[in-house]
């Protein structure tokens, strides 16, 4: 039967084989139908059925084609995972609408098998349903989630584009989401969102908004819109900005890390009425922690800056020891190597490891050394530039974090403060050699900090 299939020429002989002899035809057969059923179409550029020309729109009404249909919405429950995906896939090339009624039970057996497909079977799903109903079930599927569908991705970036302004705020906030989760420094996915952003900005809650611009900045990405879009964002927060604290400072954070300094909304996060509506709200640390790291960046990046500043009463330090993702990732790191590599050549007493400098940043290593190469013992180090202070809380403003770290090395004369940075293969965007933009953020700082940097690399 497959022979016999495959070596049809016309749409008629196709269904003809398939509608006479039942007995004969397996699930395996129906997607190999279906996808000749496709290639005719394509190459005589209209179905012939009946000797009438006919689009594939008028096939469904045919008899031997909704005998076909019926026969596979009849036993589709019994098919292998196999022959479901490449039945909806094969419906997806032949074109039919997606409320016909066989789309309609294929795309529903498939969600309801979406833990039991592999990698391939979802990719294959995912890319024929391309309606919100289909691509939010895809993309809320744990297993699809959880794994890096490359395949996808590269055939999702050519089609998204055309039906982007088709989808939900939900639906696309679930692809971000995802893009963000595996990294994917995709330009074309990433302006796809960005200018959904754009037309849709004003209509969207700053939680919303937040879930949209991650992306940008996890992936160290300036949208190719950004002259556009970046400006459309500070209005939108000007306006917003009270409505969700948390979410402000996020898409604040986000544009910090794309070196985007909005001056009109830094103004409102750091007054007084911002700051009291954040301090009796239940995430009012994690608010101070990013309004402490936003007030930071400013100091070092944004020198022009005259408006109001964080209350030193407020400021904490962003991050109090190793972030999660690298404690998760330990053992996969080449941290531990290095370490044991460091202690081998200059000994434990010369460095220390997981330093939390202010304004917040772990560090992997921290050395002295001046610039003959030798290193200073930790026991020679004054006890104060050991533990280098958080943003002090008596002067406001009065003591910057770089007078704060020349302060602490003019005990220490020639000898330098040294960061080694192990950039392990999360640090990075997938397959690139980008950090991710929290990273990147953490280096610039750190240099601006009078800190050396050496990066050593996975």
């Amino acid at each position: 039967m497959k022979r016999l299939i495959e070596r049809s020429r016309s749409v008629g002989e196709v269904l003809r084989w398939v509608t006479q002899n039942p007995s004969k035809v397996s699930a395996s057969h129906y997607p190999i139908a279906l996808h000749k059923l496709g290639q005719l179409l394509q190459q005589q550029g209209q179905a012939a059925v009946n000797g009438e020309s006919r689009g594939p729109g008028q096939m469904l009404e045919q008899p031997e084609f909704q005998t076909l249909c019926q026969a596979i919405i009849s036993g589709c429950s019994k098919f292998d995972n196999f022959s479901i995906v490449n039945c909806l896939y094969a419906a997806a090339a032949l074109g039919l609408p997606g409320e016909s009624p066989l789309v309609r039970v294929l795309e529903d057996e498939s969600r309801s098998r979406l833990g039991r497909f592999n990698q391939k079977d979802v990719s294959m799903v995912f890319s024929s349903e391309a309606n919100n109903k289909a691509l939010e079930a895809i993309f809320s599927s744990q297993l699809f989630y959880e794994n890096r569908q490359e395949r996808f991705i590269r055939s999702m970036a050519e089609w998204l584009p055309r039906k982007a302004e088709n989808l939900t705020p939900y639906t696309m906030a679930l692809i971000a989401k995802y893009v963000a989760r595996h990294r994917l420094r995709e330009p074309r996915l990433l302006d796809t969102i960005a200018n959904f952003l754009l037309k849709r900005g004003e209509q969207l809650d700053s939680k919303v908004i937040q879930k949209l611009v991650f992306p940008f900045s996890r992936m160290n990405y300036r949208p190719s819109n950004h002259s556009e879009l970046f400006p459309k964002l500070e209005a939108i927060l000007e306006q917003k900005a009270g409505s969700s604290p948390l979410a402000t400072v996020n898409i604040l954070m986000s544009m910090f890390q794309l070196s985007h300094f909005p001056q009109s909304v830094l103004h409102q996060v750091f007054s007084p009425a911002f700051i009291t509506n954040v301090m009796s709200s239940p995430y009012a640390l994690i608010v101070r922690r990013y309004l402490s790291l936003l007030d930071a960046a400013v100091e070092l990046e944004f020198r022009d800056y005259s408006g109001p500043r964080l209350d030193p009463r407020y400021r904490v330090l962003m991050f109090e020891h190793a972030l999660t993702a690298d404690e998760a990732n330990r053992k996969y790191s080449y941290k531990g190597l290095v370490a044991e590599a460091l202690r081998q050549l200059v000994g434990e007493e010369c460095y220390r490891q997981d330093e939390v400098l202010p304004p917040g940043y772990c560090t992997d290593f921290l050395l002295w050394i001046n610039r003959s190469g030798t290193v200073l013992p930790l026991s020679r180090v004054p006890a104060a530039s050991k533990a280098p202070p958080a943003h002090t809380t008596t002067s406001p403003a009065a003591i910057s974090l770089r007078s704060s770290v020349l302060a602490l090395t003019s005990d220490l004369q020639d000898f330098t403060p040294v960061v080694l940075s192990v950039n392990d293969k999360w640090h990075y965007c997938q397959n690139s050699d980008i950090l991710v933009g929290s990273r990147a953020m953490r280096d610039r700082h750190l240099r601006l900090l009078g800190y050396c940097l050496v990066q050593v690399s996975w």
